[in-house]
């Protein structure tokens, strides 16, 4: 979840005995306790309310595709070079008629309300 490894932790452990001192440690060990398992239940709750607001639907809500780990820009360059062209392109789009263009000699349309 955190990605912190033994010796970050290791560091993060020895760092809390030096700033809050033997004394006062264990007294914010268990505040921070409290507070992991409030913020856990806080999830629950809210995973719970969401079942049963979508009642039946939620079970067939496929999580992967919400997951942003897959928007991984790499992936998705990587993924965009290795397609064909033929996979994924729009056909191309032909215009219907020459593009306009500005006439001076007519005056140019405004809306006296918009500015």
């Amino acid at each position: 979840m955190l990605d912190i490894n033994g010796w970050e932790f290791l560091l993060l452990g020895v760092l809390a005995i030096l700033v809050l001192g033997p004394e006062r440690l264990p007294e914010y060990a268990g505040k921070l306790g409290r507070f992991v398992r409030q913020a856990r239940a806080m999830a629950d709750r809210a995973k719970q309310q969401l079942k049963d607001e979508m009642g039946p639907e939620f079970s067939d809500v496929d999580w992967r595709t919400y997951d942003p780990r897959q928007y991984d820009p790499r992936k998705i360059v990587r993924d965009a070079l290795n397609a064909s062209p033929e996979q994924d392109s729009p056909p191309p789009v032909k215009p219907t008629s020459a593009p306009k263009v500005h006439d001076p000699s007519i005056a140019t349309p405004w809306d006296s309300e918009a500015t």
